[in-house]
């Protein structure tokens, strides 16, 4: 761990010399761009918006004749502990890439462009009435913290509340490790989950208002157990808030 740590501060080190002799360029194709700037206009505008129409309470866009808000078939036949998630972005390409290179490679320093990828969810009225309280992120076992050494949704969360000034709280923790849900269905990733969070001692989320963040929504597991969570611990409403949509 302390390795680890060693070569994100060489790294970080190492970017911050480079940008004195040498201009801030594209993460994805290398153009000059403007000081605290990650993607150049023509990189950024290959970003896959999450368009209408789409889902209110889970945000899957759809194609085709529909006009006005509606929920999907999907939705219509669960009853879910948040009441909407939010997501700005499509999990393909561009955004995609970003996300694993923040997640896996330890490309720490991306986690600005993804908040403000994130941040722009903050336009859907959804998640303005009723005004939040707390931004809540998905918590990681301490094993898989270990090995990544950093939570992303935690740190996504943490740009968010600076510039909401939207307080985040770690109200959740993971207390039981779960493996892999990339090969599970819905189902699965439900069984997978079960009882595996809890709420941190002394967490005022009782009445609270609270948007839970994440990165990626994919089927909506991991965000409905942390809500369920939370909503027997008295949590007064529930939205999620994700950079992107699978």
């Amino acid at each position: 761990m302390l390795i680890r740590n060693a070569i994100r501060v060489g790294k970080a080190a190492c970017r911050a010399f480079t940008s004195l002799l040498y201009p801030p360029r594209c993460e994805i194709c290398e153009r000059p761009v403007g000081e605290g700037e990650y993607l150049c206009m023509e990189c950024e505008q290959t970003a896959p918006r999450v368009e209408k129409p789409f889902c209110q309470v889970c945000s899957q866009p759809f194609h085709g004749l529909i006009e006005g808000e509606f929920t999907c078939a999907s939705c219509m036949e669960r009853r879910y502990h948040f009441t909407c998630a939010v997501a700005p972005y499509l999990s393909q390409g561009t955004v995609r890439e970003l996300i694993h290179r923040f997640k896996y490679r330890n490309d720490f320093h991306l986690r600005h462009q993804l908040a403000r990828w994130l941040c722009s969810g903050f336009e859907d009225p959804r998640l303005l009435n009723p005004k939040p309280d707390l931004l809540v992120p998905v918590p990681l076992h301490p094993v898989r913290y270990r090995e990544r050494e950093f939570n992303q949704a935690e740190e996504l969360a943490r740009l968010a509340s600076k510039v909401t000034g939207i307080p985040f709280c770690n109200a959740l923790e993971r207390r039981r490790y779960t493996t892999s849900q990339t090969r599970f269905d819905r189902e699965e990733r439900m069984e997978n989950l079960r009882n595996a969070f809890g709420i941190r001692k002394n967490t005022p989320v009782r009445g609270k208002q609270l948007i839970l963040i994440d990165d990626v929504l994919t089927t909506g597991s991991t965000l409905e157990e942390c809500a369920r969570t939370l909503r027997a611990a008295g949590a007064g409403s529930i939205r999620a808030l994700t950079v992107a949509r699978g």
